[in-house]
């Protein structure tokens, strides 16, 4: 299925939510993938909604030392930032990436969205939606079967929510919110070295 419906396992990214950045890493256990993007070990906990609010506060939405909380759905691990872009820094997606794939996703308000695909520490494809479609990467046209049916195309402007329905598509990735009181890991990221 090629259509950019609301019936997916992205559904709730399109709502209106600012600033986020999903890290998909396929196989890792949930303390791995935070692991390699660079968390401060002395955060990484398993928190529920209430018990994250409590302990990050206003420092949810930082942006140099973004909140990530992470879920497995399938064989997909995530960590979601909230205010950050960590998972969109080549030297964490190559890390991610080593022995695996990564997708990483970012989006904010202007509307833009980011997509990049890595494979064992290499950047496959990558695009950004502020201007038209230009991929670039090892391997720029891999996904062209599954981005031109959702009209994403060389030099095109991209439809709204195609980048998540190329995620879901192309790599079945679903993000499911988590139900009360369930606990899941999260933490505080180091800053990305300058």
């Amino acid at each position: 299925m090629t259509s950019t419906d609301t019936s997916r396992g992205l559904d709730h990214l399109r709502a209106d939510i600012p600033i986020h950045t999903l890290t998909f890493a396929k196989g890792l256990p949930p303390t791995e993938l935070l692991t390699r993007m660079g968390i401060d070990p002395d955060t990484l906990a398993l928190r529920d909604s209430t018990e994250l609010a409590d302990d990050f506060g206003d420092t949810l939405l930082d942006e140099d030392e973004p909140v990530v909380t992470t879920g497995t759905d399938g064989a997909w691990t995530w960590a979601w930032e909230q205010g950050g872009s960590h998972g969109l820094d080549e030297r964490v997606l190559s890390t991610v990436s080593q022995g695996t794939e990564t997708v990483a996703l970012y989006h904010n308000d202007k509307p833009m969205h980011w997509f990049k695909y890595a494979v064992d520490g290499d950047i496959i494809v990558d695009f950004h939606t502020l201007q038209p479609i230009e991929p670039t990467g090892l391997d720029p046209q891999r996904l062209d079967e599954f981005m031109r049916p959702l009209g994403l195309t060389l030099g095109q402007p991209a439809p709204p929510y195609s980048v998540l329905a190329l995620a879901e598509n192309a790599f079945g990735l679903r993000v499911t919110p988590a139900g009360d009181d369930e606990e899941r890991w999260s933490g505080s990221l180091l800053p990305l070295p300058e």
